[in-house]
């Protein structure tokens, strides 16, 4: 029997990877395909399921209608979890990057960058890296209408 495609995402809560879930959510329903978001390494299972619903609520306003969720919550590092969560070459794998190389407070000095290099490595699928969303620039207070600029 063939198993059904699936649409891969990690998540952890990184602005990336929320970027990342919101691509997810769309290619799997063009695809036809499962939707799973992983996190890894998280300590408690209860704490890893209320991370992945709000991301889901962060990233697109909840569970989606109209695609099949299936959250998994994997012990161990990321990059063989969420390579072991991929079924095959028709599988799609998206991982979330902020664009720079910086450590954050908790977690693994380059975690995310070992574990894109090791999913790029390894999967047995497309790999997509999706970046943060750039943030929206404050366009300062309006001072009323704006008539448009001419040429002298």
């Amino acid at each position: 029997m063939a198993q059904e495609p699936r649409v891969v995402v990690g998540v952890d809560g990184s602005p990336g990877s929320l970027a990342a879930l919101r691509r997810a959510v769309p290619e799997a329903a063009a695809r036809g395909a499962v939707l799973v978001p992983l996190l890894a390494g998280c300590p408690s299972d209860a704490a890893a399921r209320r991370l992945l619903d709000a991301a889901l609520r962060h990233a697109v306003g909840g569970w989606p209608g109209g695609v099949v969720v299936r959250p998994v919550v994997a012990a161990g590092p990321a990059g063989p979890a969420l390579v072991a969560a991929v079924g095959g070459p028709e599988d799609l794998l998206l991982l979330g990057t902020d664009g720079r190389r910086r450590h954050r407070p908790g977690l693994p000095h380059l975690r995310g960058a070992r574990t894109g290099h090791h999913c790029r490595a390894h999967a047995r699928c497309p790999v997509l890296t999706v970046p943060a969303d750039p943030p929206v620039p404050y366009p300062g207070p309006q001072t009323g209408p704006r008539s448009p600029i001419r040429a002298a």
